[in-house]
């Protein structure tokens, strides 16, 4: 789904997902806001922080019927929610009880909505939060340095402080706050996620090159690291064995 004009200095994309299915979640470096529908009509507004490492879940029986997620920005965190990314990562919480007036706000406008009617009222509330902070465009400007967009193999950390001018603390500051990942981590997966959308069509050295990463062993061990089975076993379908979504069975409960 296309993000509207007035969402896009917060929000970088808007998917959904359906239940019923098994589901393999990679490592994220998003913050996302979730509306999940269970299949008897309860709704709960929550915020999922990101993940560091995969995470594989078993379909819960029907009980989920459907998510609207909402990826935020690098830098929305504090002045959205009231809280840095870096006190998310890992987490599933409800989104009423953060601290900030306007998750108050979002949460009571994103609970009883379908989606063409919830994505409506977002881009009329939006407009009046406060706008991101000015460092959010430094942290966005490292974000897409460190990221692999086009062919570009992304910089390193103290090739990207320097050329934004900034040291390599006020960098890992930087993403702590926004992001909530250190730079280094942030690469990681980023480089993890084009693997995961390339492998299919492509041989493991030239992807391994064309992905930052030294060799393919090397591709191989983070891979592993971060997926918690080596590529070539991911996609023949050798995964970790899945568990029930206890993280939103828990804070719904």
């Amino acid at each position: 789904m296309s993000v509207p004009d007035d969402l896009r200095p917060w929000v970088a994309e808007i998917g959904t997902v359906t239940g019923g299915e098994s589901v393999a979640h990679a490592p994220d470096t998003a913050t996302k806001l979730v509306v999940r529908v269970e299949a008897g009509g309860r709704r709960d507004a929550l915020v999922v922080g990101p993940r560091t490492r995969a995470s594989y879940h078993r379909a819960d029986g029907g009980q989920l019927a459907s998510c609207v997620q909402l990826h935020l920005k690098p830098g929305t965190a504090r002045p959205l929610l009231g809280v840095a990314a870096a006190d998310l990562v890992g987490r599933v919480v409800p989104l009423r009880e953060l601290p900030a007036r306007s998750a108050r706000q979002l949460a009571n406008s994103m609970a009883d909505l379908e989606l063409d009617d919830l994505i409506a009222r977002l881009a009329r509330l939006f407009p009046q939060l406060p706008p991101p902070e000015s460092r959010s465009e430094l942290l966005r400007a490292a974000v897409a340095a460190l990221s692999l967009r086009d062919g570009q193999v992304p910089g390193q950390v103290k090739d990207v402080a320097r050329e934004l001018a900034v040291s390599e603390r006020q960098l890992r500051n930087l993403f702590a706050e926004g992001v909530g990942l250190s730079p280094k981590h942030y690469a990681r997966i980023d480089r993890v996620r084009a693997v995961l959308a390339q492998a299919p069509t492509a041989k493991w050295a030239d992807l391994a090159a064309r992905s930052g990463y030294y060799d393919q062993a090397h591709m191989t061990s983070d891979f592993r690291s971060l997926m918690g089975v080596p590529p070539r076993s991911f996609f023949t379908g050798r995964l970790p064995e899945a568990r029930p979504c206890q993280a939103f069975a828990r804070t719904a409960a």
